[in-house]
């Protein structure tokens, strides 16, 4: 289920957040940082699916 939801962090990062935390703070934090740019919330989003 990892690999899934890391694909869709690469797609859509807020998505692939929302799948593993839900609508919590790391979500909102993460479409704040795919808004700035789309490689930090890339990022940011692997560090939470890798992270848990």
């Amino acid at each position: 289920m990892d690999f899934i939801r890391i694909i869709f962090s690469i797609l859509l990062p807020p998505l692939g957040v929302f799948l593993q935390v839900g609508l919590g703070g790391a979500f909102w934090l993460n479409i704040l940082l795919t808004l700035l740019g789309y490689i930090p919330g890339i990022v940011h989003a692997v560090w939470i699916i890798a992270k848990r």
